[in-house]
C-alpha cells in the first residue's frame, strides 16, 4: 500500500468537489444573467460538471489501486473516459457562441466535437489499454490505439486549445473596461489551465507527471472561482470593483459576456 496513492485520490476528490461546487454556484446565479448570456452560462455549468464527473471515478480509481483492486481500477478508468471524451463539447460551444452570438452555429460545432469524442471512445474501447501500472504515486494506463491518440491530440487537444487562445487574443485586441477584461480573460485562462492539464493527466505515463497535472487542475478550478467571484481586496487592488453613487460594492457575479454579443444592428 502506497500513501502517495491516497494523496493522489484526495487531490482528485478535491477537484471533484470544487468543480461541482463551482457549477452549482454558477447555476444559482443564472437569474442574474441576461437572456443572450444564458447559453454561454449553461455551457460553462456543463463544462465544470463534466470536470467533476471525470475526477470522481478517477478518485475512486486511485483508492481502488491503493487497496490493490486492479479490476475495479480498470473499470473505473473506462468510466472516467466517458465524461472526459466530451469535455471539449461545452467549451467549444462557449467559445463559438461568444464569438458569433449564434446558438445554432455553436450547436453545429459542438455536434462535430461530440462525434469526435464518440469516435475516440470507440477506438479506445475496441483497441484496449495497457495497464494498470500501479506505482508509489499513481495508477497509470496507456492508450493502445494510434487512432485514439490522434483523435485525442487533434480533436480534443490542439483545436480547442487553439480556439481558447484565439478568443483570448480577441479579448486583448478589443478596447474594453478593465473590469470586463478581467471578467472575460481570467476565466478563459483558468479554463485553459484546467483543460490542458486534464489532457496532460490522461496521457501521463509517469506517476509524478500525473500527480502534478492533477494539482494544477485543482489550482485552475480555484483560479476560475476567483475569476468570477474575486474578494473585495482583489477588486480594490486591480481597480475592477463596481461602484454605486454611494461607493458601495455590487455582487461581482453580474455577467459581462454580453459585451461581446451583438444584435443585428451591431448594438450590445
Amino acid at each position: 500500500m502506497n500513501p502517495g496513492l491516497l494523496l493522489n485520490g484526495t487531490i482528485c476528490f478535491a477537484i471533484t468537489l470544487s468543480s461541482l461546487a463551482f457549477a452549482w454556484v454558477l447555476s444559482r446565479h443564472k437569474e442574474r444573467y441576461k437572456e443572450n448570456s444564458k447559453p454561454a452560462l449553461f455551457s460553462l455549468i456543463i463544462f465544470w460538471t463534466i470536470v467533476g464527473l471525470t475526477y470522481l471515478p478517477t478518485a475512486l480509481r486511485m483508492f481502488a489501486a491503493y487497496v490493490g483492486n486492479q479490476e475495479i481500477d480498470a473499470v473505473l478508468y473506462f468510466i472516467t473516459a466517458i465524461p472526459f471524451a466530451f469535455v471539449s463539447v461545452p467549451l467549444v460551444f462557449f467559445i463559438i457562441y461568444v464569438i458569433t452570438g449564434s446558438i445554432r452555429i455553436g450547436e453545429y460545432i459542438a455536434l462535430v466535437f461530440t462525434l469526435i469524442g464518440a469516435a475516440y471512445l470507440a477506438f479506445l474501447y475496441n483497441s484496449g489499454i495497457v495497464g494498470p501500472v500501479v506505482t508509489e504515486w499513481g495508477s497509470i494506463f496507456m492508450i493502445n490505439s494510434d487512432a485514439a491518440i490522434n483523435l485525442y491530440l487533434m480533436g480534443l487537444f490542439v483545436i480547442p486549445t487553439s480556439m481558447i487562445l484565439g478568443l483570448l487574443l480577441l479579448i486583448l485586441l478589443q478596447r474594453m473596461p478593465k473590469r470586463i477584461r478581467y471578467r472575460t480573460a481570467l476565466p478563459l485562462v483558468a479554463i485553459s489551465f484546467v483543460f490542458d492539464f486534464m489532457l496532460t493527466d490522461m496521457i501521463a505515463i509517469i506517476d509524478v507527471m500525473q500527480m502534478f497535472a492533477r494539482i494544477f487542475v485543482f489550482i485552475g478550478t480555484v483560479l476560475a472561482y476567483l475569476a468570477y467571484f474575486p474578494p473585495i481586496t482583489v477588486q480594490e487592488k486591480l481597480g475592477i470593483q463596481k461602484q454605486t453613487n454611494s461607493i458601495q460594492y455590487k455582487d461581482y457575479a453580474d455577467p459581462d459576456i454580453e459585451f461581446f454579443l451583438k444584435d443585428k444592428s451591431g448594438n450590445p
